[in-house]
C-alpha cells in the first residue's frame, strides 16, 4: 500500500497529538525561563531597550506555541472526524479563534 494514501488510525493520530503536546510543554518551559530572565533584567535595572527586545522574543515564542497548538487541534480533529459536516464546523470554530486571538 502506498504510504501517502494510507489513512492513519485514531490511535496513531492521538499518539502524534500527545507527542505534539509534549513538545509544546517543553517550549513553554523554555519561555518560562525567558520570562524569569526578563524579570531579573528588570530587577537588575538593565536598559529598557534590552528588556523590550527580550519581551518581544518571549511574546513571539508564545505566539508560535499558540499557532502550533491550533494547528495540532485542527489536524487531529480533521483526521479523526467521521463526517465532513463535523470537519466544516470545527474548521469554522478554529477560524473564529484565530480571528479573535491570532
Amino acid at each position: 500500500m502506498d504510504m501517502r494514501t494510507r489513512t492513519r488510525t485514531n490511535a496513531e493520530v492521538l499518539e502524534d497529538e500527545q507527542a505534539h503536546r509534549r513538545r509544546i510543554v517543553t517550549r513553554l518551559a523554555r519561555i518560562e525561563g525567558q520570562v524569569r530572565g526578563i524579570q531579573s533584567m528588570i530587577t537588575d535595572n538593565r536598559p529598557c531597550d534590552e528588556v523590550a527586545l527580550q519581551l518581544t522574543a518571549a511574546r513571539r515564542a508564545l505566539d508560535k506555541a499558540f499557532y502550533e497548538m491550533i494547528a495540532c487541534s485542527l489536524v487531529t480533529h480533521v483526521e479523526t472526524s467521521a463526517d465532513m459536516d463535523d470537519v466544516r464546523l470545527s474548521t469554522q470554530k478554529m477560524a473564529k479563534l484565530l480571528a479573535k486571538f491570532g
